[in-house]
């Protein structure tokens, strides 16, 4: 509908604020959560897209995703070659990929076997197909790179995401290494910081932790908030909302952003 819409106020001569036309972009971790309403708004926006998981989705045609394991060197360049076979290379590259599985218990209860999950998850891809994919953006002159980090690099949970967060500032201060490097090639290197997400699999948690209480829906949701140290606005991201603060950096209208992150957690980091 939305891209029925935009067709017709082109066609009216209406001049869309942005749109990703003729971009053809990878966004990793594209079917859940913000990954899935990135993907969504991206080809809403006209942007050619393959987007990668270890399960394809039902709904999810062939033309539009490659099964891949990114914790893994091997994964990360088949993934490379698969999106260098259908589309000829990328345009934009959005790291979306991360989470956790950590147990809690604090600094402790983390071996190696699980710090090296967690940098496998949310350091490792994006390195490893930067370096199989951004060559070409520089040797073109152009293209976009956006890391999804977590405000969990500034606010990490001792009990709970102290692996979690080290990687995401592993990411951060690789991605503004990269930015130096790469962005007087004409490859712009953004950052974007969620906070809590509304996504389904956070609703779940907010459903448990209810139960676990004897409370509803809402109650789980403001103790996930209160453990955060509370959101001033109230409330969540919407996978929305950060899928379109992705899609404005990821345009020409963002054509001189680069080395940059961009927080959107409703104010909840509390310094400047």
């Amino acid at each position: 509908m939305r891209a029925d819409i935009q067709s017709a106020k082109q066609d009216a001569g209406i001049i869309p604020f942005m749109n990703l036309k003729g971009k053809r972009a990878l966004i990793t971790s594209g079917t859940r959560g913000a990954g899935a309403a990135t993907f969504a708004l991206f080809r809403d926006l006209g942007a050619q897209i393959v987007t990668t998981a270890r399960t394809q989705p039902a709904d999810l045609p062939d033309s539009l995703f490659v099964a891949a394991d990114l914790t893994s060197t091997d994964g990360c360049a088949a993934l490379a070659a698969a999106v260098r076979e259908r589309l000829g290379g990328v345009d934009i590259i959005v790291h979306m990929l991360g989470g956790s599985s950590a147990p809690s218990g604090g600094f402790e209860a983390l071996t190696d076997a699980i710090w090296r999950k967690e940098l496998d998850l949310n350091l490792m891809p994006a390195v490893r197909l930067d370096r199989e994919l951004v060559p070409d953006m520089v040797s073109r002159g152009s293209g976009v790179v956006i890391h999804v980090t977590s405000i969990q690099r500034q606010l990490p949970l001792p009990e709970a995401t102290t692996a979690y967060a080290a990687a995401k500032a592993a990411l951060s201060t690789y991605s503004k290494s990269l930015s130096k490097q790469v962005s007087p090639h004409g490859v712009r290197v953004v950052r974007v910081s969620p906070g809590w997400i509304e996504t389904e699999a956070s609703v779940q948690l907010a459903t448990r932790l209810a139960a676990d209480h004897g409370g509803d829906v809402e109650q789980g949701k403001r103790m996930i908030m209160d453990s955060l140290g509370g959101i001033p606005i109230g409330r969540p991201s919407k996978p929305e909302e950060v899928a379109s603060l992705i899609a404005f950096l990821a345009s020409d209208r963002a054509g001189t952003i680069t080395g940059s992150e961009y927080v959107i957690d409703g104010g909840t980091v509390p310094t400047v």
